[in-house]
């Protein structure tokens, strides 16, 4: 789990933000919006998404690991297919893909580039990196077999064309990814609690203080406020996708490139940062 800039909220930007994000997105609702305001929205967009993973971080600090990252996780879930549904919502060709594009390019970026990072970053700094084998391999096990049952399987069924699934193969793909993340869920809470701990030896450099309740409770207040308007200026901004993806002629998986991008930015930049956190530390 990473480290917020601030547990507090002297800084206007975390706390205006949303609230700015929010009465941007009541201001251009059901509006035709001409080109100097898309890229108004979409600063404040990135602004926003960034803002979001920052106050969902100031909640999983008061919680305390490993139920902080869980938060952290869902927060950036619920921007994620926030995202997607509001481009998919629009139609369009290619627009049944995105979800699958969105999730396989994240997979990538997290598993090869953020992972990649750290480890250059880390060993850069500090020469030898270590890291909790343990949590390390179940949370790889895990993204591993829901990539391979959501990604995969689909190319190689023949119930219905296409890459896709038939009514009982979605239900069935449905039920053991639920499965899956549940027994994932319980060995990361309760079970193998200690394999998603930082270590006592390096608790003192990896984590900050936990905030005050009212600090977590405002946090929270405001992850909603600003869940509620990436959602919404996804959507207004859909046109404009659709526009720009028309005349620049690429492939609709660029959108779910850029989704994900997004999504993981604030996330990436903090690991890179500080790769020694949550049991990645200096030899």
């Amino acid at each position: 789990m990473t480290e917020p800039h601030s547990t507090t909220h002297s800084n206007w930007r975390t706390a205006g933000t949303p609230v700015l994000a929010l009465l941007l997105l009541a201001a251009i609702w059901g509006r035709s919006l001409p080109a100097l305001v898309v890229a108004l929205v979409g600063v404040v967009l990135v602004a926003a998404v960034l803002v979001a993973v920052h106050h969902a971080e100031v909640v999983a600090l008061r919680v305390g690991e490993p139920l902080g990252s869980l938060v952290l996780a869902v927060a950036v879930t619920v921007i994620e297919v926030g995202l997607i549904l509001s481009l998919m919502l629009s139609g369009g060709t290619g627009a049944t893909s995105l979800a699958r594009d969105t999730v396989f390019a994240a997979v990538m970026i997290t598993g090869n580039g953020i992972i990649g990072l750290c480890l250059v970053v880390g060993a850069l700094r500090h020469g030898v990196v270590r890291f909790n084998a343990e949590g390390s391999s179940g949370s790889m096990a895990t993204v591993a077999a829901l990539a391979t049952l959501c990604l995969v399987f689909p190319t190689v069924t023949t119930t219905s064309p296409g890459p896709t699934f038939s009514g009982p193969q979605l239900a069935f793909a449905a039920v053991v990814s639920l499965v899956l993340y549940g027994v994932y869920v319980f060995v990361q809470t309760v079970r193998h609690r200690d394999y998603f701990l930082t270590p006592a030896s390096d608790e003192a450099e990896a984590h900050t203080p936990p905030p005050t309740g009212r600090t977590a409770a405002l946090s929270a207040a405001l992850l909603l406020v600003a869940l509620v308007a990436i959602v919404g200026l996804a959507k207004a901004l859909t046109p404009a996708v659709e526009r720009g993806i028309a005349y620049v002629d690429v492939p609709k998986a660029v959108v779910g490139i850029i989704i994900a991008a997004l999504v993981l930015l604030p996330e990436g930049l903090a690991r890179c940062a500080r790769p020694g956190a949550t049991g990645c530390r200096p030899a």
